[in-house]
């Protein structure tokens, strides 16, 4: 590869990563990772995490302490003892459990605040907190078995953890809780992270996992699905691996009290958490309470979006140059396909004058999604709104889209037959071609 060309594939990852550098500055993520992860690449990942923070994200980081409990266990030849995939943490247990908590939080403060040597993050004043935010009870006796200092959540104390974001820092937290008496129990860092996302109400819960979210029947990875897909999946598999069925259900409950998205990404992957929150299609699996990708009617928030996206189009002649007075004159008209927040498709249906006659005007698809049926659904979405308002007949004028109309019943017809408000403003220069196709009756 070129210099040239590795200097247009930077310019153009850049150009495409700024919105969402934008449309996450001033947000709060909470970030989970596994005990697993403190190996060889940690310093990779602390690397990223950092930039996060200096790209504005308010950042709280819940890691687990899972296998350095077992290692310090089987290093007294202590077997770790398990039930429901749930730690028995006897009194030497919870020993290790402080002691490994107190080592990984320690070494992480260490890797942030040194703002990572010999790498671009070099001299960056990154601040760190820790504290006693998680108020916790015992989890008890559960079929007989005592998990003894093994508990759950009762309370976050959000109050300060938003305190010590305000005051930019990242907040760092162990999966020990606290009760009122002074006892301390060992957690689920998984159901910690997934409790502060909910008590903050996080734009987003990042669950860095050891492997890929697949399909069970194709084995192929999961892109994004809703929070009641999710529930089938784990419904219909009860064989999925445990991994995989905590991290849905993880995710299932956030989506359930308020976080709309909590991404699944699979840590071993260099760069995954920059991968799924600056590039179009993400890495990861992401879930959300709301479809990720959805066709609705256009706002005005929209216009900026629309603009970016007509743009090309117009600068090629494809499309009839339209100024953000006139969107936002015609707003209502609009329809728009958003994805994860971004405008990748539009189209208009413009009622006329003339009784039962519209105008299809402005259909447009991001290069990059122009493969999966896309134009296809926004005219399908077009054709019920103008059945549902009982237009008898549809207009579009086009000047290098002739033929993807044809092929979905439009018939060539010329500029007399057109309804006088189109005829009016008909643009001679363009020459368009004018198409037409009858509705039939609801």
């Amino acid at each position: 590869m070129t210099e040239a060309s590795d200097q247009a594939g930077f310019v153009n990852w850049f150009r495409n990563s700024s919105p969402y550098i934008h449309a996450h500055r001033n947000r709060t993520f909470v970030v989970f990772f596994g005990g697993e992860a403190m190996d060889q690449n940690i310093d990779n990942l602390v690397h990223d995490l950092a930039l996060l923070k200096n790209l504005g994200i308010r950042l709280i980081i819940v890691h687990g302490i899972r296998p350095q409990i077992d290692q310090r266990l089987l290093a007294q030849n202590l077997q770790p003892r398990y039930q429901q995939n749930l730690r028995i943490t006897d009194d030497q247990a919870l020993l290790f459990a402080i002691e490994a908590a107190g080592y990984i939080r320690i070494r992480l403060e260490a890797l942030l605040s040194m703002g990572l040597a010999n790498s671009p993050m070099a001299g960056a004043e990154i601040k760190v907190a820790s504290g006693n935010f998680v108020v916790a009870k015992p989890l008890g006796v559960i079929d007989g078995i005592d998990y003894c200092h093994t508990g759950v959540v009762r309370k976050i104390n959000h109050h300060a953890i938003r305190k010590l974001l305000d005051q930019d820092n990242i907040v760092l937290v162990s999966p020990l809780g606290y009760s009122p008496s002074g006892e301390v129990f060992n957690l689920s860092a998984e159901q910690v992270a997934t409790q502060i996302a909910i008590h903050l109400q996080a734009e987003k819960l990042i669950l860095l996992t050891e492997q890929d979210c697949l399909w069970p029947d194709s084995n192929q990875a999961i892109a994004q699905m809703t929070t009641h897909e999710a529930q089938l999946l784990i419904q219909k598999h009860p064989d999925l691996p445990e991994a995989t069925q905590r991290s849905l259900s993880a995710a299932i409950k956030s989506n359930q009290q308020g976080v709309s998205r909590v991404h699944l990404v699979n840590r071993q992957i260099d760069g995954a958490l920059l991968l799924e929150l600056f590039s179009r299609d993400g890495i990861g699996s992401l879930i959300s309470a709301t479809p990720f990708e959805e066709i609705r009617s256009a706002a005005l928030s929209d216009i900026g979006g629309i603009l970016e996206l007509i743009k090309p189009l117009e600068q090629k002649g494809v499309l009839v140059k339209r100024s953000r007075e006139k969107l936002e004159t015609e707003i209502k008209d609009y329809i728009v396909i958003e994805r994860d927040g971004l405008i990748i498709g539009c189209t208009a249906l413009h009622f006329l004058e003339t009784e039962s006659q519209a105008e299809i005007a402005c259909l447009a698809v991001h290069p990059d999604y122009r493969n999966a049926d896309r134009g296809n659904r926004l005219l399908e979405h077009l054709l019920n709104k103008a059945k549902f308002a009982r237009i008898k007949r549809l207009f579009v004028l086009t000047s290098q889209t002739m033929h993807w109309f044809i092929e979905r019943g439009f018939a060539k017809s010329d500029i007399d037959s057109l309804p006088e408000p189109m005829k009016r403003f008909y643009n001679y220069k363009r020459n368009s071609k004018v198409l037409f196709k009858d509705l039939p009756e609801a």
